[in-house]
Protein backbone atom coordinates (compact mmCIF):
# COMPACT_ATOMS: atom_id res chain seq x y z
CA UNK A 1 0.00 0.00 0.00
CA UNK A 2 2.60 2.55 1.14
CA UNK A 3 4.79 1.64 -2.26
CA UNK A 4 1.67 2.27 -4.14
CA UNK A 5 1.12 5.89 -2.17
CA UNK A 6 5.12 6.67 -2.98
CA UNK A 7 5.04 5.04 -7.12
CA UNK A 8 1.87 7.12 -7.79
CA UNK A 9 -0.07 9.95 -5.89
CA UNK A 10 2.63 11.03 -3.76
CA UNK A 11 5.03 11.21 -6.72
CA UNK A 12 2.80 13.59 -8.75
CA UNK A 13 2.33 15.66 -5.77
CA UNK A 14 5.97 16.35 -5.00
CA UNK A 15 6.80 16.83 -8.46
CA UNK A 16 3.68 19.28 -8.79
CA UNK A 17 5.21 21.09 -5.26
CA UNK A 18 8.49 21.48 -6.81
CA UNK A 19 7.70 22.74 -9.98
CA UNK A 20 5.26 25.01 -8.84
CA UNK A 21 7.57 25.95 -6.04
CA UNK A 22 10.22 26.52 -8.86
CA UNK A 23 8.12 28.77 -10.87
CA UNK A 24 6.94 30.69 -7.83
CA UNK A 25 10.58 31.76 -6.52
CA UNK A 26 11.65 32.52 -9.92
CA UNK A 27 8.42 34.70 -10.32
CA UNK A 28 9.07 36.64 -7.09
CA UNK A 29 12.17 37.47 -7.87
CA UNK A 30 11.46 38.56 -11.44
CA UNK A 31 8.26 41.01 -9.54
CA UNK A 32 10.35 42.33 -7.15
CA UNK A 33 12.30 44.69 -10.17
CA UNK A 34 14.82 46.97 -9.57
CA UNK A 35 15.48 50.78 -10.18
CA UNK A 36 16.53 52.07 -13.96
CA UNK A 37 19.82 52.36 -14.23
CA UNK A 38 19.73 55.90 -15.75
CA UNK A 39 23.51 56.33 -16.41
CA UNK A 40 25.32 55.85 -19.48
CA UNK A 41 26.71 52.73 -20.52
CA UNK A 42 30.22 52.27 -20.50
CA UNK A 43 30.43 48.33 -21.58
CA UNK A 44 28.09 45.50 -22.05
CA UNK A 45 25.91 44.06 -19.50
CA UNK A 46 25.55 40.45 -21.62
CA UNK A 47 29.70 40.21 -21.32
CA UNK A 48 29.24 41.37 -17.73
CA UNK A 49 27.12 38.91 -16.85
CA UNK A 50 28.72 35.72 -18.52
CA UNK A 51 31.93 37.23 -17.31
CA UNK A 52 30.86 36.65 -13.86
CA UNK A 53 29.15 33.66 -13.84
CA UNK A 54 32.64 31.85 -15.39
CA UNK A 55 35.48 33.43 -12.63
CA UNK A 56 32.66 33.21 -9.94
CA UNK A 57 33.42 29.36 -10.47
CA UNK A 58 37.05 30.11 -9.01
CA UNK A 59 37.53 31.94 -5.62
CA UNK A 60 39.77 35.02 -6.28
CA UNK A 61 43.06 34.25 -5.18
CA UNK A 62 43.34 36.62 -2.51
CA UNK A 63 41.09 33.99 -0.39
CA UNK A 64 41.82 30.81 -2.28
CA UNK A 65 44.01 29.71 0.34
CA UNK A 66 42.23 30.43 3.32
CA UNK A 67 39.05 28.73 1.65
CA UNK A 68 40.80 25.79 -0.44
CA UNK A 69 38.98 23.06 1.58
CA UNK A 70 35.71 23.60 1.08
CA UNK A 71 36.01 25.00 -2.66
CA UNK A 72 37.21 21.26 -3.29
CA UNK A 73 34.67 19.41 -0.79
CA UNK A 74 31.93 21.81 -2.83
CA UNK A 75 33.37 20.80 -6.40
CA UNK A 76 33.48 16.92 -5.40
CA UNK A 77 29.75 16.98 -4.09
CA UNK A 78 28.09 19.10 -7.12
CA UNK A 79 30.01 17.44 -9.24
CA UNK A 80 29.60 14.12 -7.98
CA UNK A 81 25.72 14.44 -7.37
CA UNK A 82 25.16 15.84 -10.64
CA UNK A 83 26.95 12.53 -12.14
CA UNK A 84 24.38 10.47 -10.49
CA UNK A 85 21.03 12.56 -10.55
CA UNK A 86 21.77 12.16 -14.66
CA UNK A 87 23.85 8.86 -15.27
CA UNK A 88 23.16 6.57 -12.58
CA UNK A 89 22.13 3.34 -14.59
CA UNK A 90 18.44 3.46 -12.21
CA UNK A 91 18.26 7.51 -12.83
CA UNK A 92 18.50 6.72 -16.62
CA UNK A 93 15.70 4.45 -16.17
CA UNK A 94 13.37 6.23 -14.15
CA UNK A 95 14.01 9.74 -16.10
CA UNK A 96 12.79 7.32 -19.11
CA UNK A 97 9.95 5.76 -17.68
CA UNK A 98 8.81 8.79 -16.07
CA UNK A 99 9.46 11.76 -17.15
CA UNK A 100 11.22 12.56 -20.89
CA UNK A 101 10.16 8.89 -22.45
CA UNK A 102 13.59 8.35 -23.86
CA UNK A 103 17.31 7.77 -22.26
CA UNK A 104 20.84 7.70 -22.44
CA UNK A 105 23.37 5.55 -22.14
CA UNK A 106 24.15 5.55 -18.42
CA UNK A 107 27.57 5.78 -16.69
CA UNK A 108 29.68 1.76 -15.98
CA UNK A 109 29.72 0.56 -12.41
CA UNK A 110 33.01 1.78 -11.93
CA UNK A 111 31.99 5.37 -12.31
CA UNK A 112 29.15 5.31 -10.33
CA UNK A 113 31.55 3.70 -7.00
CA UNK A 114 34.02 6.92 -7.75
CA UNK A 115 30.88 9.39 -7.85
CA UNK A 116 29.15 8.27 -5.29
CA UNK A 117 32.43 8.56 -3.41
CA UNK A 118 33.28 11.84 -4.34
CA UNK A 119 29.21 12.94 -3.34
CA UNK A 120 29.66 11.65 -0.32
CA UNK A 121 33.07 12.73 0.81
CA UNK A 122 32.29 16.31 -0.12
CA UNK A 123 28.75 16.74 1.37
CA UNK A 124 30.22 15.03 4.71
CA UNK A 125 33.61 18.02 4.19
CA UNK A 126 31.27 20.76 3.71
CA UNK A 127 28.72 19.57 7.04
CA UNK A 128 31.76 19.10 9.19
CA UNK A 129 33.17 22.62 8.03
CA UNK A 130 29.52 24.16 8.45
CA UNK A 131 29.36 22.63 12.06
CA UNK A 132 33.28 22.76 13.14
CA UNK A 133 34.53 26.48 12.03
CA UNK A 134 32.86 29.10 14.23
CA UNK A 135 32.19 31.51 11.16
CA UNK A 136 30.15 29.19 9.28
CA UNK A 137 28.49 27.81 12.55
CA UNK A 138 27.35 31.07 13.46
CA UNK A 139 25.87 32.10 10.05
CA UNK A 140 24.68 28.68 9.33
CA UNK A 141 20.47 27.83 10.39
CA UNK A 142 18.48 25.11 10.47
CA UNK A 143 17.50 24.67 6.95
CA UNK A 144 21.13 24.20 5.87
CA UNK A 145 21.56 21.26 8.54
CA UNK A 146 17.70 19.95 7.18
CA UNK A 147 18.89 20.37 3.79
CA UNK A 148 22.33 18.46 4.11
CA UNK A 149 21.55 15.57 6.48
CA UNK A 150 17.84 15.11 3.87
CA UNK A 151 20.33 15.09 0.85
CA UNK A 152 22.54 12.46 2.76
CA UNK A 153 20.03 10.23 3.52
CA UNK A 154 18.58 10.17 0.15
CA UNK A 155 21.58 9.14 -1.64
CA UNK A 156 22.66 6.68 1.35
CA UNK A 157 19.64 5.09 0.20
CA UNK A 158 20.02 5.36 -3.41
CA UNK A 159 23.29 3.46 -2.94
CA UNK A 160 21.81 0.87 -0.71
CA UNK A 161 18.83 0.15 -2.97
CA UNK A 162 21.01 -0.18 -5.75
CA UNK A 163 21.71 -4.00 -4.86
CA UNK A 164 18.03 -4.55 -5.62
CA UNK A 165 18.09 -7.10 -2.51
CA UNK A 166 15.36 -5.64 -0.68
CA UNK A 167 12.31 -3.53 -2.47
CA UNK A 168 11.45 -1.86 0.32
CA UNK A 169 15.09 0.46 -0.14
CA UNK A 170 14.03 1.44 -3.36
CA UNK A 171 10.19 2.88 -2.10
CA UNK A 172 12.20 4.16 0.82
CA UNK A 173 14.96 5.78 -1.55
CA UNK A 174 12.20 7.43 -3.55
CA UNK A 175 9.75 8.21 -0.65
CA UNK A 176 12.94 10.47 0.96
CA UNK A 177 13.69 11.70 -2.86
CA UNK A 178 9.95 13.12 -3.12
CA UNK A 179 10.15 14.88 0.54
CA UNK A 180 13.80 16.39 -1.25
CA UNK A 181 11.36 17.86 -4.10
CA UNK A 182 8.82 18.86 -1.96
CA UNK A 183 11.35 20.46 0.67
CA UNK A 184 13.55 22.20 -2.56
CA UNK A 185 11.77 25.25 -3.42
CA UNK A 186 11.35 26.37 0.53
CA UNK A 187 14.87 26.08 1.07
CA UNK A 188 18.44 27.57 0.40
CA UNK A 189 18.49 24.20 -1.81
CA UNK A 190 17.24 26.67 -4.46
CA UNK A 191 20.77 27.91 -4.76
CA UNK A 192 21.28 25.14 -7.02
CA UNK A 193 18.89 27.04 -10.25
CA UNK A 194 19.65 30.27 -8.83
CA UNK A 195 23.05 30.88 -8.47
CA UNK A 196 23.59 31.65 -12.73
CA UNK A 197 20.86 34.57 -12.94
CA UNK A 198 22.22 36.01 -9.84
CA UNK A 199 25.73 36.10 -10.49
CA UNK A 200 24.13 36.83 -14.11
CA UNK A 201 22.20 39.96 -12.36
CA UNK A 202 25.25 41.37 -10.46
CA UNK A 203 27.43 40.84 -13.36
CA UNK A 204 25.19 42.60 -15.76
CA UNK A 205 24.77 45.55 -13.49
CA UNK A 206 28.21 46.13 -12.95
CA UNK A 207 29.74 45.03 -16.68
CA UNK A 208 27.11 47.89 -17.72
CA UNK A 209 29.45 50.39 -15.90
CA UNK A 210 32.10 49.15 -16.73
CA UNK A 211 33.33 46.96 -13.72
CA UNK A 212 34.88 43.93 -14.02
CA UNK A 213 33.01 41.79 -10.88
Amino acid sequence: MFAEFVDGPFWYFSVTVFVVGVVWRFLAVLRAGRRPDLSVARASAVVGAIRTNLSRFLPRREIAGRIRLPVVAGYMFHLGLFALLLFAAPHVDFIKERITGFGWTPMPHWAFILASEFAFIGLLILWLHRVLNPVTRLLSRADDHIAAILTFVVMLTGCLALFQSFEGLRVLHLFLAELLLVYFPFSNLMHALMFVPSRGYTGAMLGRRGIHA
